[in-house]
């Protein structure tokens, strides 16, 4: 890891050093917060969670090889088997390490956050500039304040982009991620109804998620959703003029021509428009949606502007591959299960669900509450259920105390053949291999904390 020795570290999170004064050159192999992966030369930095405490797994990491230890206490007795960093917080110390070793290194970076949408356009965007560049992206659900320094951590001198998600929840949180990632492209997909219980109003959402400016490259660029309202009104930052992407023409990036493909995926023409003169690529996007072709002209901006040709953009678009529990398609025992379940939000289950309805044969849906929406939770959750009312799905399942209300909904609204309320995930696990036959299409979609992979793994039972 470049320019990371002990000494450097210690410097950029203000820890004191203890230990072999020979050592403090030394640099470090990697870092890590997982005492199951620590490694000859690692600095472990031991964090105290709500469930487990790293400063009980010293002993294990020294004799796995670790260089060294970063720690919020001092290290007596049989723990002390090697130098140590003391630091007032460690989580605070994986922040400010973080920030010094992306500024070690030759990379762009590509800052991607917006309430729905995050995960699939760090998927397209990565995809698309591997044609070119090699590129390192977030894994999982590492796009917080411990995640996105860890991802930092594993990028390397030859890595030219990093493609780094950014998620929160509240007020100050993007502004210290943006501080870490310092991003040469900003990327907002969208301002929806996540996380209202802390910011409020979809103001309050665009102010936070503005953040992410706050520490953009002086030559940076920015690539916005000239759909969403909100972001359609932001004309310049820090004098940066933005690159538009949407659905209409008059946008820097356009589609029309679109054409689902049902679970194969979803067809349109991009056209790119610069400098009075615009060029135009068809492409199958292999996984369906019609929100999948924001996030190809989203890929397809962030492409040109890192000088891809659209023979190449085309070409990373088509090699797309979908993730587990991101509208992720398995076929089994002669059913359709789309594993959707990792988030949700109104707009994205809505979404789901317009996929759904272009399914063939049965058309089920089992769908959980969706978490953080504040007060107007139980209107949102109902206009979710009226929504699979509209499409006409088949078998509607509510999961959950919230989901009543979507029941409701789509009972009420009369478009659904059948609505079912299950108040619990453990009665739905009970009853699921009842409610769905050969030749269904079962979507499968809540909030993380709903644990609904216990529901793709009861169907895979079958």
């Amino acid at each position: 890891m470049k320019n990371m020795s002990l000494e450097n570290i210690a410097a950029a999170c203000g820890g004191r050093y203890y230990g072999d004064e020979n050592k403090k050159k030394q640099i470090v192999t990697s870092i890590t917060t997982d005492s199951r992966k620590a490694e000859n030369g690692c600095l472990f930095v031991a964090i105290k969670g709500e469930r487990v405490d790293g400063h009980d797994f010293v002993s294990q990491v020294y004799r796995e090889g670790a260089l060294c230890v970063l720690s919020e206490r001092e290290l007596t007795g049989d723990e002390l088997g090697g130098s140590y960093i003391l630091v007032e917080s460690s989580l605070q110390a994986v922040k400010d390490i973080a920030e010094f070793y992306r500024q070690q290194l030759d990379v762009k970076v590509v800052g991607i956050t917006g309430s729905v949408g995050k995960t699939s356009t760090k998927e397209m965007i990565a995809s698309v500039l591997s044609e070119k560049y090699n590129v390192l992206k977030t894994i999982g659900n590492f796009n917080n304040e411990l995640g996105l320094p860890l991802t930092i951590f594993r990028l390397r001198e030859e890595h030219e982009i990093a493609v780094l998600e950014m998620g929160i929840s509240d007020f100050g949180e993007m502004h210290r991620l943006s501080k870490i990632a310092r991003p040469d492209i900003c990327v907002i997909t969208n301002i929806g109804q996540c996380h209202l219980e802390f910011l409020k109003s979809r103001d309050g959402i665009l102010k936070a998620k503005s953040e992410i400016f706050d520490f953009i490259a002086g030559d940076g660029s920015i690539v916005l959703n000239g759909d969403d309202d909100k972001l359609a009104g932001i004309s310049s930052v820090k004098g940066i003029r933005p690159v538009f992407f949407g659905i209409e023409s008059g946008r820097e990036i356009y589609a029309d021509n679109i054409e689902s493909r049902g679970l194969s995926g979803i067809q349109c023409t991009i056209h790119v428009c610069e400098e009075k003169s615009e060029e135009s690529f068809t492409v199958l996007i292999p996984i369906p949606g019609r929100h999948m072709v924001l996030n190809a002209m989203a890929g397809t901006a962030v492409g040109r502007l890192l000088g891809l040709g659209l023979e190449e953009i085309r070409n990373g678009i088509g090699k797309l591959e979908s993730l587990k529990g991101r509208f992720h398609i398995i076929e089994h025992a002669g059913r359709t299960i789309v594993d959707d379940c990792y988030n949700a939000s109104p707009a994205a289950m809505k979404a789901s669900l317009d996929v759904l309805s272009e399914a063939q044969g049965r058309r089920v849906a089992i769908l959980g509450d969706m978490f953080e929406l504040g007060e107007d939770s139980a209107l949102l959750h109902a206009g979710v259920g009226e929504h699979a009312s509209d499409n006409r799905i088949d078998l509607l399942i509510c999961v959950g105390d919230m989901c009543r209300h979507m029941a409701e909904a789509a009972f009420n609204s009369g478009g659904c053949r059948e609505v079912l309320q299950v108040p619990t995930l453990e009665a739905l696990l009970q009853t699921l291999p009842k409610l769905t036959e050969e030749g269904d299409t079962i979507l499968v979609k809540a909030s993380h904390g709903m644990h609904f992979e216990k529901v793709i793994e009861k169907l895979q039972e079958l």
